[in-house]
């Protein structure tokens, strides 16, 4: 689940699909009334979906009237994100709860136009939708202007750009984090944050929303997505790989106890994995003699591509691989679901630092290794 699925539309067979359900009008504790105006609306009907796994759930149909208001009853356990639309291509996203919702906005932009009273957590996520949008055309920015400090050789400018990246990432957090009792926060977290790189962050969160929504389906989904990654979290003990090495042999990441061990996942048909592997190249060449290694995990699934690509790029470290590709044995232990990825060890195998690349690579290293 993440924020293009979020805000995806729902297909046309599933709004021709939508059925006529949620008529009746409901009274009870559980019960819930969207009263909306649609100005510049045309006739016709206007559809309420659910959010789902994956995609968006049709829920009911309303009728819009000649002044542009509609009317939604139903009933509903939980806060839950719900999505109006009258189209393929404009909706708005808001969370349904309980009691009574006022929804104005323009026909022709529902989503940018809308006013919400009644729903404390539909104002937030429209508050979070908007900053998610707004740093998103910020980091594009920089990624442009970075790339060409990189192209022009300016490192100096390129570290200031790439601080500038991390501090829009973390505008996110900290809207996150202000807000652990609301099911945006947690829908947020588990659609918005990195939870390899960010597993912290993220498990320190699910944890508040344990306390404070412990019956809520995103904090359950939260804690379903976070499950995985418990075992190779940042304190943890690096879990054990043993793999066939090139010479027909095998070869144990914790045989490499009392250095301090890079774990990279890589495979020979990955690019940026070999645009990565010179300075890969240049950290171990540079520290392997103050206790450094490298393990190195390959996703090929073809033998002989993967022994070209160890003899090509110089890679003198250890390698191993079982040839099976995302299917590889490490990479379902270790929850590698992108390449390259990285997995920093100590020497009494602990886990200290993840996704570690180019210059945050080698800072750490020379902070570690001086």
């Amino acid at each position: 689940m993440n924020l293009k699925n979020m805000l995806a539309v729902a297909s046309a067979a599933a709004v021709l699909a939508s059925c006529q359900g949620n008529k009746s009008a409901t009274n009870g504790e559980d019960s819930y009334t969207i009263q909306g105006k649609l100005d510049n609306a045309t006739a016709g009907q206007v559809y309420l979906f659910e959010l789902g796994e994956q995609n968006f759930v049709p829920r009911d149909t309303a009728e819009v009237s000649d002044d542009g208001t509609f009317t939604f009853t139903g009933k509903i356990n939980e806060p839950t994100f719900y999505r109006i639309t009258m189209d393929q291509q404009n909706g708005l996203m808001l969370v349904l709860d309980q009691g009574k919702i006022a929804v104005e906005a323009d026909a022709a932009d529902i989503n940018g136009t809308a006013k919400i009273e009644g729903s404390e957590d539909s104002q937030l996520f429209q508050e979070l939708n908007k900053l998610v949008n707004e740093n998103r055309k910020k980091q594009m920015e920089l990624e442009q202007a970075f790339a060409q400090a990189m192209q022009n050789g300016n490192e100096a400018e390129a570290e200031r750009l790439r601080g500038e990246y991390f501090k829009l990432q973390n505008q996110i957090k900290d809207f996150i984090a202000q807000h652990p009792k609301s099911v945006v926060s947690a829908f947020g977290t588990a659609s918005l944050v990195d939870l390899v790189n960010d597993f912290a962050f993220a498990d320190s969160m699910a944890n508040l929303y344990n306390q404070h929504i412990p019956n809520s389906k995103y904090t359950a989904k939260l804690n379903e997505l976070l499950k995985p990654h418990r075992s190779t979290a940042i304190g943890q003990t690096a879990p054990d790989i043993t793999l066939p090495s090139p010479d027909g042999g095998t070869k144990t990441l914790s045989s490499l106890r009392g250095k301090y061990v890079l774990i990279d996942f890589w495979a020979s048909w990955c690019g940026p994995c070999r645009k990565e592997n010179p300075n890969v190249v240049k950290m171990y060449n540079k520290y392997k003699e103050k206790g450094f290694e490298i393990f190195g995990v390959s996703l090929d699934q073809s033998e002989e591509k993967w022994l070209a690509a160890i003899e090509k790029d110089k890679l003198t470290w250890p390698q191993v691989s079982d040839l099976k590709g995302w299917e590889s044995s490490a990479a379902q232990l270790y929850n590698v679901t992108a390449i390259p990825q990285t997995v920093l060890v100590d020497p009494e195998g602990k886990i200290i630092a993840k996704g570690l690349r180019g210059p945050d690579l080698e800072n750490k290293l020379a902070a570690l290794l001086p």
